[in-house]
């Protein structure tokens, strides 16, 4: 793992709201109003959901969120790396740490939503890698030529729908 910390966080400290609101700025600029997925800070306070911070000597240079669907279903949302630390492995230190804190919690599938456009390729790159594997939308989320739908099985590394 990339020397830092992650630990779970509070969406309302100030440089979490501000990496947030860059997360949210990135999601609007790349993707139409309705394709707009990313949570609001006030989303991420409900208590189904779970904030995790990545910090290497306090600096904040991730976030990303677990959100329980159901008692076997969790869904990875609001990921972001700043852009200064990204190619670093800070993004799939923290896909790692989630993956391992929804196994803690009894979770038997991860799933996600990202943009299907050329600015969310990297992201695409880093789910797949993890063992996450394209699926049909999940949730409450309907088709969309905009997003890319994609889930993993808890206890196995390749991809699953």
């Amino acid at each position: 793992m990339p020397d830092g910390k992650i630990s779970i966080d509070d969406p309302r400290v100030a440089d979490v709201r501000e990496l947030l609101a860059r997360h949210l700025a990135f999601a609007r600029s790349s993707s139409p109003p309705e394709d707009v997925h990313a949570l609001e800070m006030e989303s991420l306070l409900d208590p189904a959901v779970t904030l995790f911070s990545f910090r290497r000597a306090g600096e904040l240079l991730a976030v990303a969120a677990l959100r329980r669907l159901d008692a076997g279903h969790a869904e990875l949302k609001s990921m972001h790396t700043a852009e200064a630390a990204r190619g670093r492995g800070i993004g799939r230190a923290m896909v790692e740490h989630l993956l391992a804190f929804a196994r803690e919690r009894g979770f038997e599938r991860v799933s996600l939503e990202t943009g299907s456009q050329p600015a969310f390729a990297a992201a695409r790159s880093l789910y797949a890698g993890a063992g996450f594997g394209r699926c049909e939308p999940f949730g409450d989320y309907l088709p969309s030529e905009n997003s890319t739908f994609m889930t993993l099985v808890l206890g196995s590394r390749g991809p699953h729908a």
